[in-house]
Order: C-alpha cells, then structure tokens, then sequence
C-alpha cells in the first residue's frame, strides 16, 4: 500500500536528477518509490550516522581539539575511584 509523501519542488527536483542519474549509470528504470524506499533502507543500515546528521552544529572534537585537551594533563599518580570522587562531592 502505497502512501503518498509532501516534498517541496527542490527535494523534488533532486529526486528526479537521481532518477534520471540511475537510468543513465545503469540503464536501469527505477520508480521514485523505489529511490525512497532504497534511501530509507540505508538510513536504517546507518541509523546513527543519520541520527547524527540532524545535530545542531559540532558534538565531536577533532583529533588537534584532542591533543591540545590532553596537553594539560597530568598524572598525579594517585588513582581515583568513583567512591572517592563521590565521597568528595557529596560528603
């Protein structure tokens, strides 16, 4: 059962390019349908990389953001355990 799916003109302009695109590279004539469902699919097999594409902005550090963070650390030496980062502060 096929339902129906609102997208503006640019989105639907781009679908059409691959569509047109695929036939060219392929010789294959696919559906749009068949373009959506193929677009999901790798979206569900990348799920998160998906997810990750509607963040707002940078959440990971780059490798240089990295280094310079762990440029001032230092080693004190002493291990630290949960217990005594709680008993610090919460008393």
């Amino acid at each position: 059962m096929a339902t129906a799916v609102r997208m503006d003109e640019e989105t639907k302009s781009k679908l059409e390019e691959l569509q047109a695109e695929i036939k060219l590279k392929t010789g294959e004539k696919v559906t749009q349908q068949e373009i959506l469902t193929e677009l999901v699919e790798s979206a569900v097999r990348s799920r998160s990389a998906f997810i990750d594409s509607f963040r707002d902005g940078t959440n990971a550090l780059s490798d240089a953001e990295i280094e310079r963070f762990n440029e001032g650390t230092v080693s004190s030496g002493v291990e630290t355990d949960e217990a005594d980062i709680d008993e610090i502060l919460y008393g």
